[in-house]
C-alpha cells in the first residue's frame, strides 16, 4: 500500500457567506498526480492554498506530507512548492484583508502594522476595506 501525500476530510472555506469549497474529503498517494478541473471560481485556488499551508480551512481536517495543514502550517510551506499561473488577489476579501494574508504568508512581522503602512504608502486609506475585486 502506498504512503499518502495528501489525506484530507471535510475541508471547507468560506469568504462572507459565499462558501466556495464546501466538504471536501481527498486522498492522493504519493508519486500519483492529481488534477482539478472546473470553471472560474469553483475553488480550485482556494483548495490548493488550503492544501499547501497558505489558508486555514473554517472546518474539516488533514495532512499534507504528515503535517497537519491547520497546525504545522510553516512546516509545509517549507516542504511543497506552490506557484500560481498569475499573481492574484482574493477579490472576495478588502485591500486591507489581501495585505494582511500575503504578510502572513511571508512571515511579516506585524502583518497588520505592515498592511496599514502599505495602504497609507498607496494612498489607499479611506478605501481599505473596499473588496479587492471592485477595483
Amino acid at each position: 500500500m502506498k504512503e499518502i501525500a495528501i489525506d484530507v476530510n471535510g475541508l471547507t472555506k468560506s469568504f462572507g457567506d459565499r462558501t466556495v469549497v464546501r466538504d471536501l474529503s481527498l486522498k492522493v498517494p504519493k508519486g500519483e498526480i492529481y488534477g482539478f478541473l472546473g470553471p472560474n471560481g469553483s475553488g480550485k485556488t482556494t483548495t490548493l492554498r488550503m492544501l499547501c499551508g497558505l489558508l486555514t480551512p473554517d472546518s474539516g481536517q488533514g495532512t499534507c506530507l504528515g503535517y497537519n495543514i491547520r497546525t504545522e502550517a510553516e512546516a509545509i510551506k517549507r516542504n511543497v512548492g506552490y506557484m500560481t499561473q498569475r499573481f492574484s488577489l482574493y477579490s472576495d476579501l478588502s485591500i486591507r484583508e489581501n495585505l494582511e494574508f500575503v504578510a502572513r504568508v511571508y512571515g511579516v512581522p506585524d502583518p497588520k502594522g505592515a498592511a496599514t503602512r502599505a495602504i497609507a504608502r498607496l494612498g489607499l486609506t479611506g478605501r481599505q476595506d473596499q473588496l479587492a475585486g471592485e477595483l
